[in-house]
């Protein structure tokens, strides 16, 4: 792969514009290729040359190669740049001074070196900010640091430490350890103890110091100094002689709990402005709380530090290319120069970052890991999941039984002509919308399927805008997996219960065969809420954990992750009826006969209106809570357009029942007000389109897909599928189907809108966090230090 390529493949997607763009020095140097190409005085041809060789004196084979320099040859060539730090608005950057502009072309290479410039200013002053913003988080995490260890003290030691008590322990203790340091020691190399050796953060240690004599002259090196560190446990560390760090003890009474865990009841005791309890209560639950919270902050804060050093590593990789490739075009020596200034520079020579990754694993290897050197690394640096080959295979398994079963469903039809028998229209009232429903779930986990493709072909960082467990998110095959294997389960069923016709001896149908779409969906539920870590247990928890907050709006904080699920929800209006009607035609009808009385008994009628609303209800109250929250009026605009879809909803559920004209007027205008409210919406809101001044006019400026004709198209598709629902309302006989099949298709239309929708509305956040260059989220932290005594001190 060509540099190029492995160069873009390796950016942080936040960072792009921050990187060096050297896809457009290179383009600059291709020009002065083609300048010195074009001014460049005839050459020997090749062959000519070669020829000539063979008239040449013989050199003999005992020549020597080496031959001394003559005394007027020069030593140092002239350097064709100066490279010089200047100051500007207050900050350091560097300017590049091409010698040779009286040369041909020189206008090309002046150009070059002042854009190479402006790129490597941006990337140093970039690093610098990230730098100084890390430091600063450091400084954060080492307070934090500090009331967990002495939070620790507090838990383990309730009455205050007992020095008399301890020291004996501490001493077998150090002693133990010690005595297996010195037995391990042989079996490692030396190297290898020496590279676990590194600079610890600076925190306050968990107790007082200990002074021990110990005969040093009979110990290896590293015995003594991991004996040092178990002895001296959580000893005060001191910074230089009058400056001691306060006791750990003091600390926590200028430290609040931060109540970050947001439950329904603090929603409601936040709005009643009811005080929030923030003492610190010591006791093991909270002791646990408090690790994981900080441990979750500490992985964060690692990877952010590694992202930071591949930064710098890549952008100076990438300034040795360009310029390497500037000396073989113009036959100059600048590189060395160049490359000088670039490891003298902040980006080059800055060892914060390194600094500061060894200290964050010293510290999360002794604090959170046990000391287990392995185990802590294994946290810190999660290994990418591996593309199993049993995946694809099985994903290609139920893919192509998915695909055999429909063909074999079709050819039975046609053959046995069961669509013409009697009993077809009793079963698409009453076995049609219960399989419907499978059908749903399955064309909405291959859009989802085929976003993720796209997301990851686009670069998006989708896994980082959901807040996926890193590791844990799914790609393609895996959904894919899945929705085969539901897809192939359900026609499997379909097969086994295609009897359009009573048994004329028992007056009814096999009952096995009648319920197994109910066994099916019960199945699928337990699958879903399986406590055991299987079947992708992390991504189903995350799917349970924001559907709970989506049903509990607004009392939850409302993330992209909750509002994104309520978006797909109102996309499966027909799969919750359908799961409705499942509840009616088992718990009431008579599955035996396939009778049932659903269509006609007003509780159910009632449900089809609550069952249809839930969805839009839930996405108005999140809208509502972030009007609140953020006082954005556009969520308050955002939430009239869910309000006018939940009355048209309302009134074409209502004119389906009574078939009134002024139901039917009625559902028409506000399903037209509505699908009109929601496309403007989604293509300038959700989309970010439909921008007259942008570079790309009538879209915006970005653009992550280089056809800017899909984007036309996709919005062309939208409204169209946007207005799908007038076949309910105006009744279409469109190739002579069932009412159900109707229903089904244009639900079926409405999954289709909203799997494309998916990938246009993340594209516009993943732009939207490039802007902002935000990369990593942000992780609570347990603790709230006091900041007004500090400057009362």
């Amino acid at each position: 792969m060509k540099f190029g390529k492995e160069f873009a493949s390796q950016m942080v997607p936040e960072w792009q514009e921050a990187y060096m763009d050297y896809g457009y020095l290179k383009t600059i140097l291709k020009e002065i290729h083609l300048f010195k190409q074009k001014t460049r005085p005839p050459t020997t041809p090749r062959g000519l040359r070669r020829k000539l060789t063979l008239y040449r004196a013989f050199s003999g084979l005992t020549q020597r190669r080496n031959q001394p320099i003559s005394p007027s040859s020069p030593d140092i060539e002239d350097q064709p740049i100066l490279v010089n730090s200047v100051n500007r608005d207050g900050s350091q950057s560097y300017q590049t001074t091409f010698l040779m502009q009286a040369d041909d072309g020189g206008e090309y290479e002046s150009v070059f070196f002042r854009r190479l410039d402006d790129e490597f200013n941006k990337v140093d002053k970039f690093y610098k900010m990230k730098v100084e913003e890390v430091m600063k988080e450091a400084e954060i995490l080492n307070k934090q640091m500090d009331a967990l260890i002495a939070f620790r003290i507090k838990v383990e030691n309730p009455q205050g430490w007992s020095w008399q008590d301890r020291s004996g322990d501490m001493t077998r203790l150090a002693s133990d350890v010690a005595a297996s340091t010195a037995a391990l020691a042989a079996s490692t190399p030396a190297g290898a103890r020496a590279s676990r050796r590194v600079d610890r953060m600076e925190v306050i240690e968990e107790g007082p110091s200990i002074h021990e004599e110990s005969d040093e002259d009979k110990e290896d090196k590293e015995s003594k100094d991991m004996k040092e560190n178990i002895i001296q446990v959580q000893r005060p560390e001191v910074k230089n002689l009058n400056d001691r760090r306060p006791a750990p003890l003091q600390i926590l009474n200028r430290v609040k709990m931060n109540n970050t865990l947001e439950t329904p009841r603090s929603t409601i005791k936040g709005f009643l402005n009811v005080p929030k309890q923030t003492e610190l209560k010591f006791n093991r639950e909270n002791l646990k709380k408090v690790e994981d919270q900080l441990k979750r902050a500490f992985v964060e804060f690692y990877q952010k530090l590694r992202l930071l050093k591949s930064f710098s590593f890549l952008n100076t990789l990438a300034f040795s290319k360009i310029m390497k490739k500037y000396d073989k075009i113009t036959s100059r020596n600048a590189a060395k120069s160049y490359m000088k200034m670039v490891d003298n520079s902040y980006l080059g020579s800055s060892e914060e970052a390194t600094k500061l990754m060894e200290r964050v694993e010293a510290t999360f290897i002794k604090h959170f890991a046990n000391s287990n050197r392995s185990k802590g690394m294994n946290v810190l640096r999660p290994k990418a999941r591996k593309q199993r080959h049993r995946i694809t295979f099985s994903t290609g398994f139920f893919a192509g039984c998915t695909f055999a079963l429909i063909v074999a469903l079709i050819l039975i039809i046609r053959a046995r002509n069961i669509m013409g028998q009697e009993g077809r229209t009793q079963y698409m009232e009453t076995m049609f919308p219960l399989y419907s429903l499978f059908g749903f779930i399955v064309l909405h986990m291959v859009m989802y399927a085929a976003n993720v493709y796209l997301w990851r072909r686009y670069r998006i960082n989708y896994a980082f805008i959901f807040g996926f467990k890193q590791g844990t998110e799914l790609g393609y095959r895996e959904v894919l997996l899945v929705s085969f294997g539901l897809a192939a389960s359900a026609l499997a069923s379909v097969l086994s219960n295609l009897d359009m016709e009573m048994d004329p001896k028992t007056k009814d149908y096999e009952a096995f065969t009648e319920i197994i779409p109910l066994i099916l969906v019960v199945l699928v539920f337990i699958i879903l809420f399986l406590p055991f870590n299987i079947l992708y247990r992390s991504s189903r928890f995350f799917f349970l954990t924001c559907l709970f907050h989506c049903i509990c709006a607004p009392l939850y904080k409302v993330t992209l992750p909750d509002f994104f699920l309520a978006d797909q929800l109102t996309s499966q209006v027909q799969a919750f009826r359908s799961l409705e009607f499942y509840v009616c035609y088992y718990g009431w009808g008579d599955f035996r006969h396939r009778r049932n009385s659903c269509k006609t008994n007003d509780v159910f009628n009632t449900f089809s209106f609550i069952i249809a609303v839930i969805p839009y209800w839930c996405r108005l109250l999140q809208c509502l809570r972030r009007l609140f929250e953020e006082r954005d009026p556009l969520q308050g605009y955002n939430g009239l357009k869910y309000f006018i879809t939940i009355v048209a909803l309302c009134l074409r559920t209502a004119y389906s029942l009574n078939k009134g004209i002024g139901w039917k007027v009625l559902a028409v205008i506000f399903s037209v007000a509505a699908a009109i409210f929601g496309t403007y919406w989604d293509l300038v809101f959700d989309w970010g389109l439909l921008h007259r001044h942008s570079k790309n006019r009538w879209l915006r400026d970005k653009l992550l897909i280089p056809q800017k004709s899909v984007y036309f198209g996709a919005m062309v598709l939208d409204v169209l599928l946007r207005f799908a629902w007038l076949q309910t309302v105006f009744n279409f006989n469109l190739f002579d189907l069932h009412r159900q099949a109707l229903i089904t298709i244009v639900a079926s239309l409405e999954i289709i809108r909203r799997g494309m929708w998916n990938f246009f509305r993340l594209e516009n956040e993943h732009l939207n966090n490039v802007g902002k260059y935000r990369a990593f989220k942000s992780v609570p932290l347990p603790f709230n230090y006091d900041e007004d005594e500090d400057k009362d001190e």
